[in-house]
């Protein structure tokens, strides 16, 4: 007889399960050693992201505002291991309750020097998300779009439909009753890896894609009033081992502000404490003298190594770090005409590390394997034939509002054009960074990215971020390079 019941999912722990039950002499062994048979639905927490919503945090604000978001996240990654523990959505209440003493705080200092944005009260209230659901909609936001529509997975009626029900299952969802039995415990450990993710369903041969993108990684600018050079800096691929939990755009001055691993090049001073005058004066494995910070989550290989420390183990993030094969940082130009220079120390955030609970509006992922970048993936890890390597690519935001090098969600002062290459209005066309990293990695459903544990390191959360600390003269030569046509490094 069926037992409806909800199995949880724990990253590094075990498998735990809360249900309601209604047995009737049915002893068929199930899909979990020790339990009987019965429909399993794991689900995660889902709550509404404050950073994203913040607009204006004045300069006396920021660490508190850092501080929050940080205890916000701690807040979520705590109810979920209790939650995973056994108390079920019992947690939701006392997070509501945290939440609101934290985001109050955060009201409040933000309110000392400019509006008080009183909407933030409302965001204190999380729920429980099922598992098999997809990311959900959240735009088709120009650029990042590829030929069938953003979210791969959906068919392309669901792809164009804006407006569909953010938390509508993905129709190719594998239902959990009909997991092979041989595959019994791999949800914890085998191929997987780890429990909380990524499940089998994540997963695609890229065999199995058809082609989507006009040309590796994206289309790039042609025709008549295209900028069409492009300027390519190296900077190794992390070979000194600079690795930290921080995310000093989004909480600066806050240790293990990201929960999870960030894997650099660069800027060899970045860390949660690093200001722009660090940046400035410190050494880079960049030629040219460019001093830029370019960082993203790790890849890990899924074979249970368990490094106790902030944003690995004690992160649910388990397994052995990947060091990319190889690593490319390439700006190039608009589709429309000349691109002007960033900045120096703009900061550009691209992806959304919480997209699995968020919807897609701010996600930006693309898996891909050498051989294969016609196919572009977005919420699906490309199993690769033998020879082929994992690809990551970041197409960054290529449109600036020419006057701030930040803001309060860090998403604001930057946005994509349109699919013609047109910006929008009041913004101006930048160079595009364009960053793409390979990896060898075993063969089968052995990798995953670094997340936030309730993200249940789905691909879709994967992102990337870029400080410009370019000399001045530097980012004059890219420019000069990208609007006439040439190709430099």
């Amino acid at each position: 007889m069926l037992i409806g019941g909800t199995a949880l999912l724990l990253g590094g722990g075990g498998l735990a399960a809360y249900a309601t039950t209604a047995l009737a002499g049915n002893n068929t062994p199930g899909t979990m050693s020790g339990h009987q048979q019965h429909t399993a639905s794991a689900i995660t927490i889902s709550c509404p992201d404050v950073g994203e919503r913040l607009r204006t945090v004045p300069r006396s604000a920021q660490l508190s505002v850092s501080k929050g978001l940080s205890s916000l996240d701690k807040q979520v990654h705590d109810a979920y291991h209790k939650m995973m523990g056994g108390s079920g959505a019992d947690v939701l209440n006392p997070l509501k309750a945290q939440r609101q003493k934290t985001i109050k705080m955060m009201v409040t200092a933000i309110a000392k020097n400019t509006k008080r944005p009183s909407y933030l009260l409302k965001m204190s209230g999380c729920t429980t998300k099922p598992v098999d659901e997809g990311a959900g909609a959240g735009g088709n936001d120009s650029t990042k779009s590829v030929q069938d529509g953003w979210y791969q997975g959906q068919n392309q009626t669901q792809g164009a439909d804006q407006n569909q029900d953010l938390n509508q299952q993905d129709p190719n969802q594998q239902d959990p009753n009909q997991q092979d039995p041989n595959q019994q415990g791999q949800d914890q450990q085998g191929q997987q890896g780890q429990a909380g993710g990524p499940s089998p369903d994540d997963f695609v041969d890229i065999n199995n894609v058809q082609p989507n993108a006009d040309a590796p990684p994206f289309a790039a600018p042609q025709g008549g009033n295209a900028s069409t050079g492009t300027f390519t800096t190296e900077c190794g691929r992390n070979e000194d081992g600079h690795f930290n939990s921080d995310n000093v755009i989004v909480t600066p001055g806050v240790s293990n502000g990201a929960h999870h691993t960030h894997d650099y090049v660069g800027n060899k001073a970045t860390d949660a404490f690093a200001n722009d005058n660090k940046l400035a004066a410190s050494d880079t494995t960049c030629g040219n003298g460019d001093q830029s910070t370019h960082y993203w989550p790790v890849l890990r290989k899924l074979d249970g190594n368990a490094e106790q420390k902030p944003g690995a183990a004690q992160d649910a993030n388990v397994g052995t770090t990947l060091t990319p094969a190889t690593v490319s940082l390439t700006f190039r130009g608009s589709q429309v005409g000349q691109v002007e220079a960033m900045p120096r120390f703009m900061k550009i955030i691209t992806g959304d590390a919480k997209a699995f609970t968020n919807g897609t509006k701010n996600a930006n992922a693309s898996w891909s394997c050498t051989g294969f970048e016609d196919r572009q993936l977005k919420d699906k890890y490309p199993l690769c034939p033998e020879g082929s390597q994992v690809v990551r690519t970041f197409a960054f935001q290529n449109c600036w509002n020419g006057r701030d090098i930040d803001s309060g969600n860090h998403r604001d002062h930057v946005t994509f054009s349109d699919q013609n290459g047109a910006c929008p209005q009041g913004f101006k066309a930048i160079p595009q960074l364009v960053q793409r990293i390979t990896y060898d990695v075993p063969q089968g459903q052995s990798f995953a990215v670094d997340s936030f544990p309730e993200q249940l390191h789905k691909p879709v959360t994967d992102h990337g971020d870029f400080i410009n600390v370019m000399p001045d003269q530097l980012m004059s030569k890219a420019v000069d390079c990208i609007n006439g046509g040439r190709n430099c490094t």
